[in-house]
């Protein structure tokens, strides 16, 4: 079964059967997830109360939002670099205790200026963590399967945005400071480092450094557990010739291989981040400035989030059963005509439907994208083209948070919702006619599998 010269890690992992140690894996990135998804909204959800108790206006709101998405935009390709670097292992951890220590900072804040601050640095975090979560899993899971177990760890991870909302929809209004506990809730993703012994470096990406040794001592030991666990498993393909590898570095964007995704992805995440955060971000200040009380509009958006882990449910329905590019594609329609009656309607019960529906299909979306993403690419670009087109989208929205400031204060509140609408509409058209499509990869890894394991059975 060894090769002198590989340990054949991407045919010997396609053919497990999902065992333990996937479980485990998936457990320890959902519990990461739960706190990035938990943190993310904790600015959105206290900046109405900052702002009165500071006397900040929507500018300074604007100002700290944009400049969380750049220090996302950084997290994000530094963190897809290391985890070229240091392994992907090593790299989520690092990011998330990077983002738990700067949530934790945010307590202590004394002004817009510090809190605004510690938030950039907790957001280079956040992106830095998902950007490597996602790669993570798509190379420890069978190809076959790992688009509904990215779904899962985020049907997971997202009940950390109502759980949190929930949260602050109680401590928020019980005293001057009790805001603050929002953050101290926020930094609870350091509890992550109870997992790090239970999880495994990448056996892909170990490979592929070439330090085939730790390659197969993982891989041995993943197959050794899947045994005891299913019986028997069968031989795996013999591996690919494969051409000549490419450094893993920015020169990769010279090879249109590895450039030609990374563009595509670029779109897809750009018109996700300002379709989803233009609104998730603003739905309670504009809610609030349009005469909605700070408490309804914390609590309506609190009601709209629940839609956010059905979402993810319904990505890992129907992620490996069609075509990733055109769930996409449907989906992004979805939300745009959702998030276009949202904004034309002020009666509670609508605009916690539309909303509802906004984040379900949302988060199924990003689902959806995370699992597209990397099956774009090999395993040397794999970590760089995710990150950089992920960072690209987060970057974006640097410029989102002031052109809704602008249209807002320009042309009023239903225009902000046309814009967001517009901007998911082109991201679904752009997928449409651009997007390669990944399934029959897919389908020759399972059929593969099917021929060689007749007897071996995955829940």
């Amino acid at each position: 079964m060894q090769h002198t010269h590989t340990a054949n890690a991407a045919n010997r992992l396609d053919r497990l059967p999902i065992s333990r140690f996937h479980k485990t894996t998936l457990l320890a990135v959902a519990f990461a997830y739960f706190f990035e998804f938990a943190d993310i909204n904790t600015f959105a959800i206290t900046a109405p109360v900052i702002r009165e108790q500071w006397g900040s206006d929507v500018n300074h709101i604007a100002y700290v939002t944009s400049l969380s998405f750049v220090g996302m935009f950084l997290g994000a390709v530094v963190a897809g670099g290391l985890a070229d670097r240091l392994g992907r292992k090593r790299t989520l951890t690092m990011t998330t205790l990077w983002f738990t220590l700067w949530s934790f900072a945010c307590v202590f804040a004394w002004d817009i200026w510090s809190l605004g601050l510690f938030r950039v640095l907790t957001s280079a975090g956040l992106s830095a963590m998902t950007v490597v979560a996602v790669v993570y899993i798509s190379e420890l899971f069978p190809a076959a399967k790992r688009g509904k177990y990215q779904a899962y760890a985020i049907v997971i991870g997202i009940c950390g945005t109502p759980a949190t909302n929930l949260i602050a929809s109680f401590v928020v209004p019980m005293s001057d400071w009790s805001w603050r506990l929002v953050y101290l809730w926020g930094s609870l993703g350091v509890l992550f480092l109870l997992f790090v012994r239970k999880i495994e470096e990448s056996p892909r990406w170990l490979e592929s450094r070439g330090h085939h040794d730790e390659a197969e001592a993982i891989l041995s030991r993943m197959e050794a557990a899947a045994e005891t666990e299913h019986g028997t498993l069968p031989e795996p393909a013999e591996p690919t010739p494969r051409g000549p590898a490419i450094n893993a570095g920015l020169s990769m964007l010279k090879d249109k291989k590895f450039l030609y995704p990374t563009i595509l992805l670029s779109v897809l995440w750009v018109t996700q981040t300002i379709g989803f955060f233009g609104y998730s971000s603003w739905a309670p200040t504009l809610l609030a400035s349009e005469g909605v009380s700070v408490e309804d509009s914390i609590f309506y958006v609190a009601l709209t989030t629940v839609g956010a882990p059905l979402g993810s449910f319904l990505a890992a329905m129907v992620t490996d059963r069609f075509e990733r590019k055109w769930c996409l594609v449907v989906f992004g329609l979805v939300i745009a005509a959702s998030g276009l009656l949202y904004g034309l309607t002020f009666t509670p019960v609508l605009v916690v439907v539309f909303g509802f529906l906004v984040n379900l299909f949302e988060r199924g979306y990003t689902a959806l994208a995370y699992a597209y993403a990397p099956e774009l690419y090999d395993t040397n670009g794999r970590s760089l083209g995710t990150s950089i087109a992920y960072g690209l989208g987060r970057l974006s929205n640097a410029a989102g948070p002031l052109i809704i400031a602008g249209i807002y204060n320009g042309i009023g509140y239903q225009a902000v919702f046309m814009f967001i609408a517009a901007t998911w509409t082109v991201g679904a058209i752009v997928l449409a006619l651009f997007g390669p499509a990944t399934r029959r990869r897919r389908l020759a890894a399972l059929a593969q599998e099917k021929e060689l394991s007749p007897s071996v059975t995955a829940f």
